[in-house]
C-alpha cells in the first residue's frame, strides 16, 4: 500500500511540474513583449544613458569651440570706483617751485577726501596667433569627442548584441531542458508500471527520479541566468526594470560575410589625438609670438569736499585710446619644456598608432578562424544532435519493450544532452567569432 502510494505521489507530483512549467512558459509568451534585436539597439541608442552622457560632451565640445571664438570679440567692460580718504596721500614739491632753496622739498598732501571714477572701456583684439590657435585646439578637441561619442555606441551596440545572443542561448538552453525534463518524465512513469509489474527494480526508478531532480534544478539555474541576462539587456537599452521582454526565440545565423576592413573607432581616435598633439605644439608656438589690441576707455573722474565753506561735488570727463603690443621676451623656459612634452606625446601616439594596427590585424585573423571553425563545429554538433535524438528515441522504444536495460537509456539521454550542450557552444562561438569580426573591421555600427 505505501509503494502504490508512492508511486502515485511521484506520478501526480511529475504531472503538477509539467503543468508549472507549462504555465510558466505560456505567461512569459503571453505577458512579455517580444523585442528583435534591432529594436534593442535602436532603443539602446536613444536611452542608454551612457550614450546620453557621451551626447552632452559632444555638445559641451560644440560650446568650447564657441567659447575660443569669442576671444576674437570685442570686448566692452563698465568700471566703478568710490574711495574716500581717511588720510590724504602725500606727494613732495620742490620749494624753488615757491620761491626757495633748489633741491629742498617739502611733504604736502593734495586732493580732496571723496574720489569717484567710472569708465567704459573697450578692447579690440587687432591680431591674436594665440586665440587663432586655440580655436583651432578646440575644433579638433570636438571632432575627437564625436568619435569619442562613436566608440562609446559602438561598446554599447557591441554590449547588447552580446546580450542578446546570449538571451537567445539560454533560452534554446531552457528548451533543451524542458524537451530532456518530459522526456524523463515519460521514462519515470514507464519505469514506475514495470516496477509495478516486477519487471524493474527500486534502484531503477530512484535513478530516474534523481535524474529528472537534476534536470529540475538546472533549469532553475539556466533560467536564473536568463533572468539576469534578460535584466542586463533592459538596463543596456535603457528599459525601466518594471517592464516586461523577450528576445527572439529564433537564431539567425548571418551568411559568411568576410566584412570589408574600414579604420577602426580606435585608430580614428589615435590619428585624431595625433591632430590634436600637432596643433597644441603650435600653439606653443604661437606663444612667442606677439599680440596686438586696440583699446580705449571713456569716463568721469569726480572729487568732492564736505567741509564748510567749500562743500563741492565735481566731474570732470577722462577718455583715451591706445593700441597695445604684448610680447613675451623671457618665460623661465616653460614653453619650450612644455613643448619637449608635447613632442615626446606625439612619439608615444605614434607608436601607439603602430601597435594597435597590429593588434587590430591580429583580431580580425583570429576571429576568421574562430569563426570558420565554430561554422564548420555548428554543422557537425547539429547532425550529432539528430542523431543522437533518434538514438535515444530508438533505445527508449527498446526498454519498453524490454529488448534493453535502464543504464542504456541514461547513457543514451547524457549522450543526447552533452551534443545538445555542444550545439550551444558552437552557436555561442560562431556568434561571438561574427561580433568579434565586425567590430575588429568597423562594421559594427553600419549592421
Amino acid at each position: 500500500m505505501n509503494k502504490l502510494v508512492n508511486t502515485h505521489f511521484v506520478k501526480c507530483k511529475s504531472v503538477i511540474f509539467l503543468l508549472f512549467l507549462t504555465g510558466l512558459l505560456f505567461s512569459i509568451d503571453t505577458q512579455a513583449q517580444v523585442w528583435s534585436l534591432q529594436q534593442c539597439m535602436d532603443s539602446a541608442q536613444q536611452k542608454n544613458r551612457s550614450l546620453l552622457i557621451a551626447r552632452n560632451n559632444m555638445e559641451i565640445g560644440q560650446q568650447k569651440v564657441q567659447e575660443a571664438k569669442a576671444n576674437l570679440i570685442p570686448k566692452l567692460v563698465i568700471n566703478g570706483d568710490y574711495r574716500y580718504y581717511i588720510n590724504l596721500p602725500y606727494q613732495f614739491m620742490p620749494q624753488s617751485a615757491f620761491g626757495g632753496p633748489e633741491g629742498v622739498f617739502k611733504e604736502i598732501q593734495f586732493g580732496v577726501p571723496h574720489n569717484i571714477n567710472a569708465n567704459l572701456q573697450l578692447s579690440i583684439p587687432l591680431y591674436n596667433p594665440q586665440a587663432y590657435g586655440a580655436i583651432q585646439s578646440a575644433k579638433i578637441a570636438s571632432e575627437l569627442t564625436d568619435l569619442q561619442h562613436r566608440r562609446s555606441e559602438e561598446q554599447v551596440l557591441y554590449e547588447v548584441t552580446n546580450l542578446y545572443y546570449n538571451a537567445q542561448i539560454l533560452h534554446y538552453q531552457v528548451t533543451f531542458i524542458d524537451e530532456n525534463l518530459i522526456n524523463a518524465n515519460k521514462l519515470l512513469q514507464n519505469i514506475q508500471l514495470l516496477k509495478e509489474q516486477l519487471l524493474a527494480r527500486g534502484t531503477d526508478v530512484s535513478k530516474t527520479q534523481l535524474q529528472v531532480e537534476q534536470l529540475t534544478t538546472q533549469r532553475e539555474q539556466v533560467f536564473s541566468k536568463y533572468t539576469q541576462v534578460i535584466n542586463a539587456l533592459k538596463i543596456s537599452i535603457g528599459m525601466g526594470m518594471d517592464q516586461s521582454i523577450e528576445v527572439e526565440k529564433d537564431i539567425l545565423l548571418s551568411a559568411m560575410d568576410d566584412y570589408s576592413q574600414a579604420s577602426t573607432l580606435d585608430m580614428r581616435l589615435v590619428t585624431k589625438q595625433n591632430a590634436l598633439l600637432n596643433s597644441e605644439i603650435s600653439l606653443l608656438k604661437n606663444l612667442r609670438l606677439p599680440s596686438l589690441s586696440l583699446y580705449g576707455s571713456y569716463g568721469v573722474t569726480g572729487f568732492g569736499y564736505d567741509k564748510a565753506p567749500n562743500e563741492f561735488l565735481k566731474f570732470y570727463p577722462v577718455s583715451f585710446a591706445g593700441i597695445q603690443l604684448s610680447y613675451s621676451l623671457f618665460n623661465g623656459t616653460i614653453t619650450n619644456r612644455k613643448l619637449n612634452q608635447k613632442k615626446l606625446e606625439l612619439k608615444n601616439n605614434d607608436l601607439h598608432f603602430s601597435l594597435l594596427t597590429e593588434q587590430t590585424n591580429l583580431a580580425i585573423e583570429t576571429a576568421r578562424q574562430q569563426r570558420s571553425v565554430a561554422t564548420r563545429s555548428g554543422a557537425t554538433t547539429l547532425k550529432q544532435t539528430t542523431l543522437a535524438q533518434s538514438i535515444y528515441d530508438q533505445t527508449l522504444l527498446q526498454q519498453k519493450q524490454g529488448l534493453t536495460s535502464l543504464t542504456d537509456v541514461l547513457l543514451a539521454d547524457n549522450t543526447l544532452r552533452e551534443t545538445q550542450q555542444n550545439h550551444l557552444t558552437a552557436l555561442i562561438d560562431y556568434l561571438k567569432a561574427d561580433l568579434d569580426l565586425r567590430k575588429t573591421t568597423g562594421n559594427l555600427l553600419n549592421k
